[in-house]
């Protein structure tokens, strides 16, 4: 009788194990799902017209792109992109070695601004005479960007 015992306590014990394996698995799936749909319908926003965003409401998107486009190296990038255009590329890098010099915060962004002036010089003047203006400017950046353009 003694071996019957035994043998139901164990089997009681693999279900329960099991279980808990399963719940285990399962439950923080279920609690990660719960919360991400929680946060997603929080009026982060602050409007009160709709109390329900979600993460690909059109109008979080226009308030990014509205934050992002008056951000100052975006500002900075616009304002060299046309000066490229109306003078040349000598000028708006000095004017982007400048505005660095003035706002040290803004060099962060002097690789990617003299690339992207590098890469416009080669559509407006072609490769040759866009390397023509390269100068020192953000380690070089501008000839980088003149190069990635005229390769490809």
């Amino acid at each position: 009788m003694k071996h019957s015992t035994t043998q139901q306590t164990r089997r009681g014990r693999g279900t329960a194990r099991r279980i808990g394996r399963s719940l285990a698995l399962v439950l923080p799936v279920v609690l990660v799902f719960s919360g991400t749909l929680a946060v997603t319908r929080v009026n982060w926003s602050g409007n009160s017209s709709s109390s329900v965003l979600t993460a690909s409401d059109a109008t979080v998107t226009e308030v990014s792109h509205q934050t992002r486009a008056h951000a100052p190296e975006d500002v900075l990038r616009d304002r060299l992109m046309t000066e490229l255009q109306e003078k040349n590329p000598g000028t708006a890098l000095t004017h982007l070695q400048e505005a660095v010099n003035d706002r040290p915060s803004l060099a962060r962004y002097c690789t990617s601004i003299a690339r992207a002036l590098g890469r416009a010089a080669v559509r407006i003047y072609g490769p040759t005479h866009a390397q023509s203006f390269a100068r020192p400017v953000c380690d070089t950046s501008y000839a980088s960007g003149v190069l990635s353009a005229a390769r490809g």
